[in-house]
């Protein structure tokens, strides 16, 4: 029995492909991260950033807690601030959908919308300059180690465990990095020939959650050793696989999500046999104001 929602972060259901894996000698499993209480794998992060910030004294209840975000680290982030009593003033693109602000809102963040012209490398520039200002506190998801921790701590071990040890290739969309570093590490420990597989848009793709980073806003925490092979897939593609994977697999999830199922596929065409875990990063609910499923 749980006492308190944080405990039901984590330990997310594997689900196996009945209907879209290409290949009958492949096995392709999808994580489904939006079974999370704040309805995304970053609550995961967090949880780890605010709970072990507070424990090392690094912030407390005191601080005011600033951090930009595309959308679900700022709802993950809002929903544990408020449940350690903590204020925090998320900070935003314009064009993000009226969803995550309203969720963010809801759990009771102040939120600020920044340019969407300059996008998150302009929402990440207004958060640092307000960190400088007495009392505030900057988390920096970017270059923060309990980002990717949270993972090595959780998602990887549960990969393994789920899946009998017998993982071969670990898929997953990379925007912070956390989630594809801290796993990366966990697997590799266990066994360093599983293949670890990140997938990032194409040049001129727009794909919330995932980016292709300019050299000055490379995540910190991001480890290029840690990642074996990178695919690049459109936001053409990425918005049909979000689409065809609520319909045929019923798994209702955004467009970062349809990104990594569609480079699990491909990945699959070429085996000859293995074990696929892909990340199924959010829910599909908090798009429903964009044209993704329109």
């Amino acid at each position: 029995m749980s006492h308190n929602l944080t405990d039901l972060i984590g330990n997310t259901p594997l689900v196996l492909s009945s209907h879209l894996n290409p290949n009958k000698n492949v096995k392709l499993f999808f994580k489904l991260e939006g079974q999370n209480p704040g309805g995304s794998v970053k609550d995961r992060a967090a949880l780890f950033m605010i709970r072990n910030g507070l424990e090392r004294g690094t912030i407390s209840r005191e601080s005011k807690l600033i951090e930009a975000t595309s959308g679900n680290t700022g709802i993950a982030l809002a929903m544990i601030a408020g449940i350690y009593g903590l204020q925090i003033e998320l900070v935003m693109p314009e064009n993000a959908t009226k969803e995550r602000v309203q969720t963010m809102r809801a759990y009771g963040a102040k939120v600020t919308l920044t340019s969407s012209d300059t996008g998150i490398e302009g929402a990440r520039d207004y958060a640092e300059a307000k960190a400088k200002e007495p009392g505030y506190f900057m988390l920096n998801q970017f270059a923060n180690d309990d980002n990717w921790r949270a993972h090595y701590n959780t998602t990887g071990p549960e990969i393994w465990e789920g899946t009998q040890g017998k993982v071969t290739h670990f898929v997953s969309s990379m925007g912070t990095t956390g989630t594809i570093m801290g796993t990366s590490t966990y697997l590799k420990e266990k066994n360093p020939a599983i293949q670890i597989v990140g997938v990032q848009p194409t040049e001129n793709s727009s794909i919330p959650g995932i980016r292709r980073w300019p050299e000055a806003y490379l995540p910190k925490i991001y480890d290029p050793r840690k990642v074996d092979r990178i695919l690049d897939v459109s936001e053409s593609d990425a918005r049909k696989m979000a689409n065809v994977l609520a319909a045929k697999e019923g798994i209702f999830a955004g467009m970062s999500s349809g990104g990594a199922t569609e480079a699990a596929l491909r990945l699959a065409k070429e085996l000859d046999h293995g074990v696929i875990v892909s990340i199924i990063c959010d829910r599909g609910d908090r798009y429903l104001s964009s044209d993704l499923f329109q």
